[in-house]
């Protein structure tokens, strides 16, 4: 994110995550976005702060495509604002009909994501989301689901980022905007 020291939304943004040590593991600390679920006044300027960047940024975007599950808040108030549509991409067998699949490696397994596969077209300019940006590898599975639809993903927006975990480096080429980095 650009230098935004002293912007009244993000540091309202800032207050409403709390950190969690010690979960789910021993040495982990967690940020848990509830409050700025629970806080109008936060989810409000976390859609702003994305609403201005998009613009910014992007001067055509035809949808938002958010990533099971809390890409599924962000992402349709965002679409909403910016008067696209908003297409789902959820863990393998969640949806109906015929599907489109990319499995990906976990910290400690495999698991698949899809997207129904009349939800996007060829050449359709998206911006994915979600709420972390950890390993980067839901992300990095989310990018390759569009690429099998021959789609253009203008960006990745996430709420939170462990720069620690890189996740980025597995994203590039994309380009990531987080609203917070720890």
């Amino acid at each position: 994110m650009a230098d935004r020291a002293g912007d009244p939304k993000l540091e309202l943004v800032t207050r409403h995550v709390r950190a969690f040590p010690d979960f789910p593991t021993e040495g982990i600390v967690f940020r848990d976005i509830c409050p700025i679920l629970k806080s109008p006044a936060a989810l409000t300027a976390v859609i702003d702060l994305f609403e201005e960047h998009v613009r910014q940024s992007y001067p055509q975007v035809d949808l938002v495509v958010g990533l099971d599950a809390r890409g599924f808040l962000f992402g349709p108030l965002l679409a909403q604002r910016l008067g696209v549509g908003f297409v789902l991409i959820r863990k393998k067998g969640k949806l109906p009909g015929p599907t489109i699949s990319v499995g990906y490696t976990l910290e400690y397994g495999t698991a698949e994501v899809e997207v129904q596969a009349d939800s996007l077209s060829p050449r359709q300019k998206v911006l994915l989301i979600d709420d972390l940006l950890a390993t980067g590898g839901t992300l990095f599975a989310a990018c390759e689901l569009m690429r099998k639809q021959q789609v253009d993903v203008l960006g990745c927006l996430v709420v939170i980022e462990l720069e620690d975990l890189r996740g980025t480096d597995k994203l590039k080429p994309h380009k990531v905007f987080s609203l917070l980095r720890y």
